[in-house]
């Protein structure tokens, strides 16, 4: 179970339309990366990795990409997400 920190209940509004990455590494450490479109139409996300015992290790919002896309938005936070959780190894 993630124990989800500040960042996380700050940018979270579970009535906006959003994708969601869940992975879990080799090493247990999970990244979850989350996409949306703001009220104004920009992509947002929201990136959170977590120890095996689900204790928040790092917690991030991205507030606007102007023309991104969620789709790539995503793609580009998960790539972040798993560059962040291997270089904290």
């Amino acid at each position: 179970m993630r124990v989800r920190g500040d960042v996380f209940w700050g940018w979270a509004d579970p009535t906006l339309n959003h994708r969601i990455h869940d992975e879990i590494l080799s090493d247990g450490t999970l990244i979850d990366v989350q996409a949306r479109l703001s009220r104004g139409g920009n992509a947002e996300m929201f990136i959170g990795i977590y120890a095996p015992d689900g204790t928040a290790l790092h917690e991030e919002a991205v507030d606007a990409r102007p023309g991104e896309s969620m789709t790539r938005m995503l793609a580009w936070g998960v790539g972040r997400a798993r560059r962040f959780a291997a270089s904290s190894r």
